[in-house]
Parts: C-alpha cells; sequence; structure tokens
C-alpha cells in the first residue's frame, strides 16, 4: 500500500511547533527544552539558518557514553550537521524510507527554505497505522454491504 500523502498533511493534524536553540547554547538547555516540551530534539539555529539538530540519541551517546558534562558542552559539538531534510511536498513513503536508510527520528521540514515543523518516526508510523484502519474499517463496511457508496 503506498503512502502518497505529503508530509505537510502530517504537520497540518499534528502542529507545527518547533523549537530550536543557537549552537553556542549548553546540551543542558536542550534537554530541558526537550523535556519542557516533550519533544525528541531540538533545532539548532544560527539566526534563522538550520545548522544542526540535536536528539535524545545525541544526548546518550555523544554525552552520556562520553562522559561529558551537559552544563559545560556546547551544542555545536555534539549537535548532528549538516541536517537531512524534506520539503513539506515529500510523501509519508519517502519519508519513512530517508529516516529508515539513515537511521534517524526526527526530520524537519523546509518550505521555501523555512522550517515549517518537524516530523518523527513516530508521527509516520501513526499515520500510517491511521490510515490502514481506516482502510480496513471501509473494506468491512464494503464486505459486510454496510459502505455507503
Amino acid at each position: 500500500m503506498a503512502h502518497s500523502t505529503p508530509v505537510n498533511t502530517i504537520l497540518e493534524k499534528k502542529g507545527r511547533d518547533t523549537y530550536s536553540l543557537p549552537p553556542d547554547a549548553m546540551v543542558y538547555e536542550a534537554v530541558k527544552l526537550m523535556a519542557e516540551n516533550s519533544v525528541g530534539s531540538v533545532l539548532i539555529k544560527n539566526c534563522e539558518e538550520l545548522v544542526g539538530i540535536f536528539g535524545e540519541r545525541d544526548y546518550a551517546r555523544k554525552i552520556v557514553l562520553r562522559g561529558r558534562l551537559s552544563k559545560e558542552t556546547a551544542i555545536r559539538e555534539v549537535m548532528s550537521s549538516p541536517v537531512q531534510f524534506v520539503h513539506a511536498d515529500c510523501t509519508v513513503d519517502q519519508a519513512m524510507s530517508i529516516m529508515t536508510e539513515l537511521r534517524i527520528r526526527h526530520l524537519p521540514v523546509l518550505e521555501n527554505g523555512t522550517v515549517v515543523g518537524v516530523v518523527s518516526i513516530g508521527d509516520l508510523v501513526r499515520w500510517i497505522v491511521d490510515e490502514q484502519a481506516a482502510e480496513i474499517g471501509h473494506l468491512h463496511a464494503y464486505i459486510t454491504g454496510q459502505y455507503p457508496g
């Protein structure tokens, strides 16, 4: 089953809120911002330019496992860069393929060079599951003669 829905549709449903910090912010600020907003990543922007992304995996692998201190480490030292992103018209299938191939969990969405949101692997999986459930419901209704069409 192809998922040709653009990721922009997911953003319309889930919201377009993003959280960002400058590269010279300390890792502690990023972790605090993620915790306060229940998100798994923070965009790293130099003015309005997207220069990196910092997520829970970065924290675990580049801070905790290396014995670094989050209050003494600047994000620029441990952020993921360059940032993989997609355009708003990218399909769910394309985004899922990129995330799976690159083993990333968060994908900024750009429109005309501006960040308009972030989709997570969870957002994409949830969308696919909901879409499949709806299709199963339609098929069930059709088979049982309850389909309105």
